[in-house]
């Protein structure tokens, strides 16, 4: 298990210290936009409980991060107008973690659209806005 790093991005994210386009909060949770999506409309959901991966979040944590992931998956789905949804969590950097504090990927997916590579290139700003806007929406509603 990695040592947690109690100044990773996310926990600045938390704090504001970082901006993002943030589409959910609650009490133990916050879900906001990739800034490098694979596809339009990939979310990150973190838990602000300080895990670096799914082995140290207390069950409690776990349940509650993966009930707004459950609750929020359908509704990116419908904002980005998908046909399915990939969610993916990573465990350790041999598994493709590269941000350690637990977080779940919800990207949606169109059938027939290739999905792009994971970290390859920064998203348009005005781009990234839109689709937050769209994903609020359906969020609200």
């Amino acid at each position: 298990m990695a040592a947690y790093d109690p100044d990773n991005i996310f926990v600045k994210m938390l704090k504001g210290e970082i901006p993002c386009h943030k589409l959910y909060e609650d009490d133990d949770t916050l879900a906001f936009l990739d800034i490098m999506p694979r596809t339009e409309g990939h979310v990150l959901v973190i838990t602000k409980e300080p895990a670096p991966d799914l082995y140290g979040i207390s069950p409690e944590g776990l349940a509650k991060l993966a009930a707004v992931v459950q609750k929020l998956a359908p509704k990116i789905k419908d904002a980005v107008g998908a046909d399915g949804v990939l969610i993916q969590q990573f465990n350790g950097a041999a598994a493709g973690q590269t941000v350690f504090h637990l977080h779940f990927h919800i990207i949606p997916r169109k059938d027939g659209v290739p999905m792009g590579p994971e970290g390859a290139k920064m998203a348009d700003p005005d781009a990234l806005a839109a689709t937050a806007e769209k994903i609020r929406n359906v969020i609200s509603a």
